[in-house]
Parts: structure tokens; sequence; C-alpha cells
């Protein structure tokens, strides 16, 4: 299966890193139709994308900006919000103008098309791909799976420890790893992300009691307070007044219970601070059939099956 890659995720694949996009270069592209990616320096009043290739002027008209933009399917916006990113193409002609000067037409919907092709349509549940974060929405995040093409990725797919909003994890071009989730019939794909940032088991083992770390407020209870100290992992700590979620905090780890998958946790401090949060692989395949997170004496199961 040919690689395919989000726009600006990496120049690996592509044949772009070493690659001067000049007029040789082009004019072979065109002969392989060789999906190739440059930036988007301008987007006409005609919503024509620009893009500079080393002195060649490339064009990306309108009607060939991204699959489903003659049907209106896809707004203009998509093509607006290209400018100054990375955009893929290949060569769909290659022209001279009144002065001579040679100029080419470019194709985002035929690489899209080409990715939808080889990469896309040969995909399956539980396989892992890459992705890049295009925008956030309270319900998920969008992502590029390869050449502009989009599938969501839900916020309850996104990690184990509870967040309000897809923000609370990434951020707009984060580049990242995720799981085919599901594949509806109309080809849209949907995505998963807690199953690669290990198990319960995998996360506790980075902690030990008597340690006191720094995590995030995610939720407060009557009970107590959510503290997330790993993106898969989540402690309880006893009530405490003024504490609000996002806030950070300095935790004292009591103890960890795995039978019970219990972190309980002390509260020595909370404070306002800007949050990122380190995400770490626990899985480098490329397919993963099934994922369970809970230690295998817990009761409370949680699982996924591909």
């Amino acid at each position: 299966m040919k690689d395919f890659y989000p726009e600006g995720f990496t120049n690996e694949g592509l044949n772009l890193k070493n690659t001067v996009l000049d007029l040789n270069t082009l004019q072979d592209a065109y002969k392989s139709q060789q999906v190739l990616e440059a930036k988007a320096f301008m987007c006409d009043s005609a919503h024509n994308l620009i893009v500079n290739l080393n002195g060649v002027r490339g064009i990306i008209p309108r009607d060939e900006g991204a699959i489903g933009i003659n049907e209106n399917k896809v707004r203009d916006i998509a093509l607006i919000s290209r400018v100054g990113k990375s955009v893929c193409f290949t060569v769909k002609s290659l022209e001279t103008d009144s002065f001579g000067k040679p100029y080419a037409i470019l194709s985002r919907k035929n690489a899209q098309l080409l990715c939808r092709e080889n990469f896309i349509s040969k995909l399956t549940p539980g396989d892992i791909i890459n992705a890049t974060i295009t925008h956030l929405e309270s319900f998920g995040a969008f992502c590029d799976i390869g050449c502009g093409l989009i599938a969501l990725l839900p916020i309850d797919s996104i990690s184990v420890s509870r967040i309000s909003h897809p923000r609370d994890r990434f951020s707009p071009g984060n580049n990242i790893k995720a799981v085919v989730k599901q594949i509806a019939p109309d080809g849209k794909i949907t995505l998963s992300h807690k199953e690669l940032l290990g198990t319960w088991e995998e996360n506790a083992q980075k902690f030990a009691a008597g340690q006191t770390v720094s995590g995030v407020i995610r939720s407060v209870e009557s009970y107590g307070v959510f503290v997330e100290i790993t993106p898969n992992l989540a402690g309880l700590a006893e009530p405490k007044n003024d504490v609000f979620i996002g806030q950070k905090a300095s935790v004292y780890i009591k103890s960890i219970i795995p039978e019970k998958m219990k972190v309980k946790l002390i509260i020595i401090d909370n404070f306002d601070s800007d949050y990122s949060p380190q995400i770490n692989y626990f899985y480098s395949g490329n397919h993963i059939n099934s994922w369970y997170y809970s230690t295998k004496d817990c009761f409370k199961q949680i699982y996924t099956l591909f």
C-alpha cells in the first residue's frame, strides 16, 4: 500500500525533502503523475491557489482545489485557509504565458483522488496512520489523513483520561498517530487515539507512591478532584476548595492500586498555567486488532476490539 501523508506532515514518502521543484522536475512529475507538495502563498479573487515552484508559477484552479468543490460539498474557505500552508498536487499541464515564461497548472483534487484510491480505500479498522490536526470542535478533532482528506477523531476516543474539549490535548497543526476505528459505507473514516497511549499498567509504571508530580485538574466532584498525571492516566485527589478545571496541580501520590485501577492523590498546590501534555505512544506497529486498558484483576474492563 503506497504511503500518502497529511499536507505538511513530512517530506518523506513524497520525494520532496531534497527535491528542487524546477521545470525539469515538474516535467518528470507531469509524466509520472507524482504527488508533490509546496506552500500556497496566495488565493486570488477567483479562489485559485497560487504556488511558487522555485521561480515557476503554479496555479491550482478552484475546480482543481479539492474533491467535492464543484459539487459544493467542500466550501471555498477550505481553499482560502490553505494560504501559507503546504498543499499536495499533481502537475496537470505545463504552459507558457504571452511573455514566454513557463507556468504550471496543478491539481490538488487529482492528488486527493490518487490518495483515496491508493491509500485510504485500502485502510481497515485497526490500521495505525499519520494524521494532522486541522481544526477542533467541542465534539472532536478533525484530522488530515492524507493530501487534505479529512477524518474525525471524536472527543471520547482521544484519551481514557477525560477532557472537556479537544483543545485540552491538541492544537491545530499537531502531527499525531491515530487508529482507524470505523469506516462508514460512504467511505467516511472515524479515528481513535487512546489505544496508542498505553494501558493503565503501562502508564502507572511511570509513577510510584511517595512521589510528588505535576498534573492538570480535569474534573471537580463533591467526593474529590480528578487530576490527570499523564494523558491516559488520572488519579483521584481528596476534595479541596478553590480548585478549577484546567488548572495545573502538584500532587502527592498516596498509593497506586492496580487491582482497582486507582491512583490516590493529595493536591499540594494548584495554580493557573499553560499545559501542554507530552504525548508518548506505547505502540509502534502499523496495525492493532485489540487493546485492553484495564488490569486483568480489575472488575471494570475498558477495551477496544477493531
